[in-house]
């Protein structure tokens, strides 16, 4: 029998992997359309979002074991796991753009996406083992 733990590490790697190619896809279409001082936060957006999506179905389905009555409710529990999400998406987008504006390197904001993205997945479990299926 696997341990949360591990596939909690697995899952959190897979959504990582996620977000982050869905950030270098968005980079690479939006260069030279999007001023390269807004085109952080765009990609940061939609790699949130790819992110986001594809850790809530695992997360309620191996994680937590959360079945949803019906389409509403499921909404629900959406809407409440992306609330929960708020604050550690300000940790995640935190040494993200820190790691951007230090290091000044083409690869810097993905190292500091890494490094927020575990320490917000810490603190998501907590959350949403707590206020969302619970």
């Amino acid at each position: 029998m696997e341990s949360i733990a591990l596939k909690y590490t697995i899952f959190a790697i897979i959504s990582m992997l996620s977000n982050l190619s869905t950030q270098r896809i968005v980079d690479f279409a939006i260069e030279n359309v999007i001023s390269e001082k807004y085109a952080i936060y765009i990609s940061m957006f939609f790699g949130t979002l790819a992110g986001l999506v594809i850790k809530y179905i695992l997360d309620k389905k191996y994680i937590f074991y959360y079945h949803t009555k019906n389409q509403k409710e499921n909404a629900k529990k959406f809407i409440l796991y992306s609330f929960m999400g708020v604050f550690t998406t300000l940790i995640f987008w935190g040494f993200e753009i820190l790691f951007d504006k230090l290091f000044e390197h083409e690869l810097s904001k993905y190292a500091g996406a890494v490094i927020g993205l575990s320490i917000g997945y810490i603190v998501k479990y907590n959350l949403d083992k707590k206020f969302v299926f619970k």
